[in-house]
């Protein structure tokens, strides 16, 4: 019996921590199989801590006079709104009839570009033989049930990220709504004496994603009006529907500026080949520039993030999250950064009192 007393305790602990990890586990789990879900909600705080200050401010303006002390901050929310969707209808009805124009042109083109390319290679003898449009269709790779499964993929996935974004758009809008009474709860999760840390360490994670928010907007910027100047040096038409392009393009990494210059490599082809090629050229010059010098240089000042992390935050983010990542990489890089800084600070502030 004694043996058996001193064996208790061993027992209880080893059985409360197989039951924790157990719990961890399963919570783990949990969370890997909503991993999109969570996905949705991280983007709606990042919007929601970005787009606070905006609202913030609108609420408190005095330059429309108002009955109360402030507006009522759904009617803020709602101004903000009604800003990024008025100017996204207003890029909307300039990029796209043009470029509409562009491809009929150059669907109506393609013949006479094939057999200037094939002139081109069989010059340089890297072609034997000239090949026809109906040739080419003909001997491309595919199948109709493929063709049926794309197809279906595709529509899922636009289905899926349009549910997405207006999910992220309706989510955000309830965070800020109700801001005050989440951080509230939130703070009451920490002792007292730590709260006042807690609402500063909040205040510089909502400057710094605000910070990221503005940086996205100067590197836009920059890129949409080096674009607009280089495309008219080289004789593209509508060179500033184009510049607009690769402005939004700008804000999705990876893949955005790729995207942004198709279409006006496009155009650049009814001109010549040659325009389209330089046009090419521009693109890839101004990439590389933009992403080894300007992202990291403009980040290190709007957020605060030195350039090697948000090199490192990038490679990281685009590596578990492809796009996605990419996108989220540098905000979560400067919420790491303060929180760390704040462990650090009572670290040091436990092991040197003053």
């Amino acid at each position: 019996m004694p043996a058996s007393n001193r064996d208790t305790p061993h027992t209880g602990t080893l059985a409360r921590g197989v039951a924790l990890a157990a719990l961890a586990a399963v919570i783990l789990w949990a969370m890997y199989l909503a991993r999109n879900a969570l996905l949705i909600i991280y983007i709606s705080a990042l919007m929601a801590i970005g787009f606070g200050p905006v609202v913030r401010a609108i609420e408190h303006q005095t330059v429309v006079p108002v009955n109360t002390r402030r507006l009522p901050r759904w009617l803020a929310i709602l101004a903000v709104y009604i800003v990024i969707f008025g100017a996204l209808t207003m890029v909307g009805l300039l990029v796209v009839p043009p470029l509409v124009d562009q491809a009929r042109e150059l669907w109506t083109r393609i013949p006479v570009l094939l057999e200037r390319a094939q002139a081109f290679l069989m010059r340089y003898g890297l072609l034997t033989h000239r090949i026809t449009l109906e040739e080419a269709v003909r001997a491309a790779p595919s199948s109709s049930g493929n063709a049926m499964d794309t197809v279906a993929t595709a529509v899922t996935n636009v289905a899926g990220g349009l549910f997405a974004f207006l999910t992220v758009f309706v989510l955000t809008f309830y965070l800020l709504l109700e801001s005050d009474t989440l951080f509230a709860a939130f703070a009451r999760l920490f002792p007292r004496d730590d709260r006042p840390r807690v609402k500063e360490a909040a205040r510089k994670i909502s400057t710094k994603v605000s910070a990221w928010l503005n940086g996205q907007l100067i590197l836009a910027g920059t890129i949409g009006a080096s674009a607009a100047v280089g495309l008219y040096l080289l004789g593209v038409p509508y060179f500033y529907v184009l510049a607009l392009a690769a402005a939004l393009g700008e804000m999705i990494p990876v893949v955005g500026p790729i995207l942004s210059a198709i279409p006006a490599i496009l155009v650049a082809f009814t001109v010549s080949p040659k325009t389209a090629l330089f046009v090419t050229i521009f693109f890839l010059v101004q990439q590389q520039f933009e992403n080894h010098l300007l992202v990291p240089k403009v980040m290190e000042r709007q957020v605060g993030v030195s350039a090697v992390t948000v090199i490192i935050a990038l490679l990281i983010g685009g590596s578990v999250l492809g796009i996605t990542g990419a996108i989220l990489a540098i905000p979560s890089a400067a919420i790491l950064q303060v929180l760390v800084q704040e462990l650090l600070d009572e670290r040091d502030r436990l092991q040197y009192p003053t």
